[in-house]
Formats: structure tokens, sequence, C-alpha cells
């Protein structure tokens, strides 16, 4: 625009003020001119006007490029937040199942340890228990072989068949008689009195027995045998109960010979032989006796069953209560008697006697004889 205007004032100066037309329509000189100020003063304006539009363009993108940004920060610190909450969430559910798993596991230990030690100690209890019960059955075993052994002699080798002789005195001849084992002698008499024996003993004819079955007893017996039992309400044993067992196990004593009988009957009944020493001697219930040839008297005290003054050789257990009852001979041998009788029929209820049923009725009937022998008082000298 400057320049337009110095054009404009220099083309002033050079035409007159006065005397002169001035053109109405500039020459294409004059046109060219002031339009070519013009349009610099438009280039101009327009360039500015450029300028600020893209200024504030530029503005107004950088303002909105910072509003998206700030946006976008801030959706990102709210996702980052939020990631950091679940996070945390998570990691205190983590730190709750370790601490529950870590309590779990110190309740597990505990209970493995508490059930360590009561295992160690059932098996300490049970081990203590299977040794007392294997030197029981030990003991048992020996017993029950000791028992087999005499049960074998006594079935097998004596039966009324054929009879064993030493068992059976009365079958042997009276010159064997005279010679059968029994109580010692004096030395300087011994040989008198053999000799005497063998000049006077005349020889007699051996007596044998004639037996006939009774046909109820064995009809009993056979029932009893199909199906072997000791509970007494059978007929085979209630009648062995109410004829022999009973009679033969009524003593004086009334309390002591219950309980004798249930000892009998429960097999926890021991009969063992004592010495002179340890027999109680009381002066009211004891008196010395004189023996013969000098020899040291007996000391008789009183039997326990039949509360007589006798020489006890004896005394008995019941179970193991460690109280020791002396008992007379005769005594002896009625308890000797009913235990040889329960001993055979549990040989034969535990399956242990392999005969002919006639041949364990007949050995049940001479334990019956034998039974009814020492109600009545007799009882070998051995005893």
């Amino acid at each position: 625009m400057r320049r337009g205007q110095a054009s404009f004032e220099e083309d002033g100066e050079k035409q007159p003020a006065v005397g002169r037309w001035k053109p109405l329509m500039p020459s294409k000189g004059s046109k060219e001119e002031p339009e070519s100020g013009c349009q610099d003063a438009g280039g101009a304006d327009e360039t500015q006007s450029t300028e600020q539009l893209n200024v504030s363009r530029l503005r107004s993108s950088s303002v909105e490029i910072r509003e998206k940004g700030s946006e976008f920060l801030k959706e990102e610190l709210h996702k980052a937040q939020k990631e950091l909450k679940l996070k945390d969430k998570e990691c205190e559910r983590l730190s709750k199942v370790r601490e529950q798993l870590e309590q779990e596991l110190e309740e597990l230990t505990a209970s493995l340890f508490e059930e360590a030690h009561k295992m160690v100690r059932e098996a300490n209890t049970k081990q203590a228990a299977s040794e007392k019960q294997l030197r029981e059955a030990r003991g048992k075993i020996d017993m029950l072989q000791a028992e087999v052994t005499a049960l074998k002699t006594l079935v097998i080798t004596s039966t009324p068949s054929s009879p064993n002789r030493e068992l059976h005195p009365q079958l042997q001849s009276p010159s064997k008689a005279v010679f059968r084992k029994g109580h010692g002698r004096n030395k300087s008499t011994s040989s008198a009195m053999v000799s005497a024996a063998s000049q006077n003993v005349t020889p007699e004819p051996v007596s044998h027995e004639c037996k006939e079955v009774d046909s109820i007893l064995f009809a009993e017996f056979q029932a009893w045998k199909e199906s072997p039992t000791l509970d007494k309400s059978c007929s085979f044993l209630d009648r062995i109960y109410r004829e022999d067992v009973g009679p033969c196990l009524d003593f004086t004593k009334q309390e002591l010979s219950e309980l004798v009988r249930v000892a009998v009957e429960q097999n926890t009944l021991t009969i063992e032989p004592v010495a002179s020493q340890t027999l109680p001697v009381v002066k009211v219930s004891a008196e010395e006796c004189g023996g013969p040839n000098g020899f040291r008297s007996q000391i008789v005290t009183k039997c326990a069953l039949s509360g007589l003054p006798r020489t006890c050789k004896h005394r008995i257990m019941l179970g193991d209560s460690g109280n020791y009852y002396y008992i007379s001979p005769s005594c002896r041998a009625r308890i000797t008697a009913v235990c040889n009788f329960f001993t055979y029929i549990r040989y034969i209820q535990q399956g242990l006697v392999r005969q002919d049923v006639e041949l364990m009725y007949w050995e049940v009937m001479r334990l019956r004889r034998e039974m009814s022998l020492a109600k009545l008082g007799f009882y070998p000298s051995e005893m």
C-alpha cells in the first residue's frame, strides 16, 4: 500500500491541477498500477489471515490433541487403577488361601503326629497282648500235648476190648501185683516181705466182667455225639450231672464246693502235690501221729472241702486267684474223677477221639463208674 500511495503522489505532481482534464477513466498504465497495489495489499491480508487461520487451526488441533491425550491417559489410568484393584483383591484372596493352607497344614501335621503316636501306642499294646497270648498259647499247647499223650495212653492203649493191664491193676496176676509201684518200704524188711509174699501167694483166676449196653443211655450218648456240647441241658449230660457229677462234688463246705464245680466245668482248676514243709500247721486242727519204724510222723491238717483233719498231700487253686486249698486224698479222688470225665468229653467235642461210638460209650461208662466209686469213698492207695 505504501508503494501505491507513492506512485499516486508522483502522478499528481507531474500533472497540473488547473487546465488539464483529468480523465474519468484511467489509462491502462494508470489502471494497472492501482490494481497491482490493491492486489499486493489483498495478498498480504490473505497471507496474514491464512497464517492466523493456520495458527488457530494449530491451536485448535493442539487443544484437541491435548484433550484426546488427557482423555486417553485418564482412561488408561482408570484401567490401570481397576487392574490394580483387581490385583489387590487377587493378592488378598491368595494371601487368605495361603493362610488357610498353612493352618490346614499345621492341623494336618498335628493330626498326623497324633495319629502316629496313637498307632505306636496301639502297636505297643497289641505287641504286649500278642506276646502274652503267645506265652499263654505255648503253655496251653504244652498242656494239650501232655493231655493228648495221656489220652492216647488212656484211650488207645486201654479199651474195653484190649485193656492196658498196667493202668488196670485188677487185671494183673497176683504175682505181678506184689511188685507194683507203691509206697517206699524200709530196706531191712523189704526182702522178707517179698519172700513171704512169693511163698504165700496162690494163683487166682482172672475175673472177666460181663457188660451189656443200656439202650436208653446209649441212645442219649448217640444223640449227644451227633452234636457234642458242654451244655448240661441235653439229656446225656443232664443225667450225668444229676447222678454222678453233682453227688461227686457235693462236699461239706457248700460254698467252696460250688466254686470247685464251676472251676472244673471251666477247666481252670489246678491240683498240685505239696511237701510236708509247706503244709499249714495249726495247733488246734493239726496233730502229730507216730510213724512206723521210727520214721518222722506225718502232719495231719484240716481238709478245706470236708472240714475233717486229714493228711493232705495235695492242694487246689481255682483259676488265677492264687489262693490254695489243701484237700484230702478222698476229695482229690472225687475231683480227679470228675476232671477225667470232662477231659474225655472235651476231647470228643474237639474231634480228638477217633474210635467207634460203642468204644467211646464204654469209656464214658468207665469214667462214670470211677465217679461213683469216688463219691462212695473208694480211691487208690496212691492218692
